[in-house]
């Protein structure tokens, strides 16, 4: 019920006042039935902006970190990313990606879309890295298309460590849904995985037009931050 109050009343119609994202090829996003948006992530309003301009609920699998802050504040954010249509997901520890996996499973089953963005964390240069198998693992588990999507300007409306949104043109592609019924049964070959990740990554990126990394989003993030970590200390030395 809150699901569709922010969507129709609170924060959907405030998101398309600021934003006026541009739609393209939401024909493709099946009318009912199990199916998987995988998209691109430049931004944190990723997450409500997609909801808001499609017609069917779709289910985010979001970091457990949105819902286990402190507090009053912690709660009350924990309601609003649940009221989402977000369900958290723990990603430290080995067994966190079949958590995602066993999560997004049971979204599918219910015949409900389920919204993955497969490099596992956003980008934080608004590039486009290397998807994680999980997304793959998902649909031929399910049996279910991938439709990918591409979300256009939002790392400049709102680039990491910004709070507040700044008006910039949006744009919000769909392609065409992609079968991967030819590969039934073989869920657990690492190479067909690996191509079918990458064949979605792929249609993500003719979409988005975006730069291209053959590297995990995270563990370019980690060398990032451990540069900035060593010019500090050097500059504290000197």
């Amino acid at each position: 019920m809150f699901y569709y109050l922010l969507k129709y009343v609170l924060l959907g119609p405030l998101l398309r006042l600021v934003f006026r994202p541009r739609i393209e090829g939401l024909e493709h996003v099946p009318a009912e039935g199990a199916a998987i948006v995988a998209g691109n992530h430049l931004s944190f309003s990723d997450h409500f902006l997609m909801p808001a301009i499609l017609k069917r609920r779709i289910t985010f699998l979001a970091k457990a970190e949105y819902f286990t802050g402190p507090g009053v504040k912690g709660r009350l954010t924990a309601f609003f990313f649940r009221s989402a249509g977000q369900i958290p997901v723990d990603r430290s520890g080995k067994d966190a990606g079949q958590a995602a996996i066993r999560e997004g499973l049971g979204v599918l089953s219910k015949g409900e879309l389920l919204g993955i963005y497969p490099e596992g964390t956003r980008s934080h240069d608004g590039r486009l890295y290397k998807g994680k198998v999980g997304v793959a693992v998902m649909a031929l588990k399910a049996g279910v298309p991938v439709v990918p999507c591409a979300m256009i300007g939002t790392f400049e409306a709102q680039p990491p460590g910004k709070v507040v949104p700044r008006l910039h043109p949006v744009a919000i592609r769909f392609g065409e849904a992609l079968d991967f019924s030819r590969y039934e049964g073989m869920e657990k070959e690492k190479a067909v995985l690996r191509a079918v990740t990458d064949e979605i990554m792929y249609a993500i990126l003719a979409l988005s037009e975006q730069e291209y990394v053959d590297r995990y989003a995270a563990d370019v993030k980690a060398e990032v931050t451990a540069a900035r970590q060593r010019r500090f200390r050097r500059s504290q030395q000197s």
